[in-house]
């Protein structure tokens, strides 16, 4: 195979998302850190599907067109530094190819060298024995192969073989890796990209996972009624939702008996299945009997039922309410600067708004937002510029692509924890530009130290701390110093770590699963300690981390 047009690089781009995809999970488990947070391949393969959408949605035969919608998706999309990183790779790579209808192999290689030219380019401060190594020596590879063969299949062929012999180097490179066992988890994520890239251009098919059904909300609770209308034009005005794990004693399931059956009950009727559930939705006027129907079937397992009439006032109540908000907020001047910040937790939300951040997304550790988020804010928020705070490291170069998407100056205050956020917006003066505000702002947070107590998912020893699954771990910036079976020993290690002679103020942030009574041990703890330390105790609310701290 001589030449890739936009159709079988679209094909390509698909199969390795999809290869991504069913591989995750496994991505996931390589990551160092045993802590249970959104990780890798949960970031890559969301990165990698947004990119893969887009191409899906856009059919074009011009490869150079291609290119440009599936960088453009994936930059989007991009969430973590492993996704911004693989965004970065693609975007040189389709940079390369911008102007062609079609590649060779020469081209097909050459634009593997320049995404990661591209992606080097992009981290401040690269680090080998990473996914950009792995990056690198496949595409050198594919510039050597090209050079004695116009096959792109073998020049694709030399990038997962040499590509695959760097990733088995990682942990010789990073001795972290080494410690824990495993090989670099982003590097990982690529050769899987790669392999589907590989298939598609044999022919050969990758089978995408198998989606399984949602378990979690059906739809949204807001339904759609069709414009303006009465409340008692409704016909069916009971929305019901059930969900049918089979029985073996029951009546054997046929999807399209059950769905013909339960049309009889009324209208907007939507079923899926996989072999062991049914969930079914419809809007009926007797959900008892959608119930006594579907219990032929085995247990009922989920049941909800909700008036919509009722609903319908609501809406209507709503959309007077809206409009009046609407009226009134066109009557305000945009707001000169948007201070946006990332939160993990309702309470640090407020904390964060009470400090002058204007616009909060949700995220953190369990969901890291994307480029596309950011922006999204920032659009909306009409604003003439921007002060961006990600509060996370693996969320710092997802907000730096949001210069680049918006007409508007954008500073980035490099903020790698929450505690860090917090110290910089106490340092912040709207009447200063915002670079002057960016500079002041990362000052502030050098006289900050961050702590987080969270629990391990996984077995794992790493630097020289024995760590098991079900532990507690105390992790200092981002190293973990200290695990223990139990909470608040390991919390008060964690703050004897922090804690020096020049320490005056601690600052404890509660998480959704601490009880006053632990705050209170840990309050008594400094005080008995560390009298000369003034300690402040917030309710943060966030997943994951029992408890955040900062010393000053």
């Amino acid at each position: 195979m001589n030449k890739i047009d936009g159709k079988l690089f679209a094909d390509m781009i698909v199969q390795g998302s999809d290869s991504l995809s069913n591989n995750a999970d496994f991505v996931d488990s390589l990551n160092v850190f045993p802590v249970p947070d959104g990780d890798t391949g949960t970031n890559m393969n969301l990165s990698m599907s947004s990119g893969a959408a887009e191409v899906k949605s856009h059919s074009n035969a011009h490869i150079g067109e291609v290119g440009k919608i599936f960088s453009k998706g994936l930059l989007m999309g991009a969430r973590g530094n492993s996704g911004v990183i693989l965004s970065q790779l693609f975007r040189g790579f389709s940079k390369s190819i911008e102007n062609e209808q079609e590649i060779d192999a020469q081209q097909f290689a050459k634009a593997f060298q320049s995404g990661v030219n591209t992606a080097y380019k992009a981290v401040m401060k690269p680090v080998e024995g990473t996914i950009l190594t792995v990056a690198r020596v496949a595409g050198e590879a594919a510039v050597k192969a090209a050079e004695s063969t116009e096959d792109v299949i073998t020049v694709m062929e030399a990038v997962i073989e040499e590509g695959q012999k760097a990733l088995e180097n990682t942990p010789n490179q990073l001795p972290v890796l080494k410690e824990v066992g495993v090989v670099d988890s982003g590097g990982q994520g690529l050769m899987f990209v790669y392999e589907g890239f590989l298939a598609t251009l044999k022919g050969e098919k990758i089978q995408p996972a198998k989606e399984k059904v949602d378990t979690d909300e059906f739809i949204n609770d807001d339904h759609d009624f069709g414009g303006v209308m009465n409340t008692e034009d409704i016909v069916y005005g009971y929305c019901t939702e059930i969900m049918v794990r089979f029985g073996k004693d029951k009546k054997a399931f046929d999807e399209e008996q059950f769905r013909e059956d339960m049309s009889q009950f009324g209208d907007s009727l939507l079923v899926i299945s996989d072999d062991e559930i049914a969930k079914v939705h419809v809007h009926s006027e007797t959900p008892g009997e959608v119930l006594s129907y579907g219990s032929q079937y085995g247990e009922l397992i989920k049941i909800k039922i909700e008036n919509m009439r009722e609903q319908h006032r609501e809406v209507l109540r709503k959309s007077a309410d809206k409009k009046i908000k609407q009226e009134q907020q066109q009557e305000q001047e945009a707001i000169d600067t948007a201070v946006i910040t990332i939160s993990m937790g309702d309470g640090i939300t407020t904390l964060f708004k009470s400090l002058g951040a204007t616009h909060v997304i949700s995220g953190g550790q369990t969901m890291n937002p994307s480029t596309e988020d950011i922006v999204k804010v920032v659009k909306q928020s009409g604003c003439k510029n921007a002060i961006i705070l990600p509060n996370n490291k693996n969320i710092i170069m997802a907000a730096e692509q949001v210069e680049h998407l918006v007409d508007i100056p954008v500073a980035v205050v490099a903020s790698k924890t929450v505690s860090q956020g917090l110290s910089a917006m106490l340092n912040l003066n709207l009447e200063q530009s915002i670079e002057e505000n960016k500079a002041q702002m990362e000052d502030a947070m050098r006289f900050v130290k961050s702590g987080s107590v969270t629990y391990a998912v996984r077995d794992t020893n790493i630097d020289g701390i024995t760590i098991k699954k079900g532990e507690f771990m105390g992790i200092h910036e981002s190293s973990i110093k200290v695990s223990d079976a139990d909470h608040i020993t390991a919390s008060k290690k964690l703050i004897d770590e922090m804690i020096d002679e020049d320490s005056e103020i601690l600052t404890i942030i509660k998480g959704e699963d601490a009880t006053d009574e632990e705050v209170d041990q840990l309050v008594s703890y400094v005080e008995e300690n560390y009298d000369e330390v003034e300690v402040e105790v917030h309710q943060g609310d966030q997943p994951i981390y029992s408890f955040l701290f900062s010393v000053e």
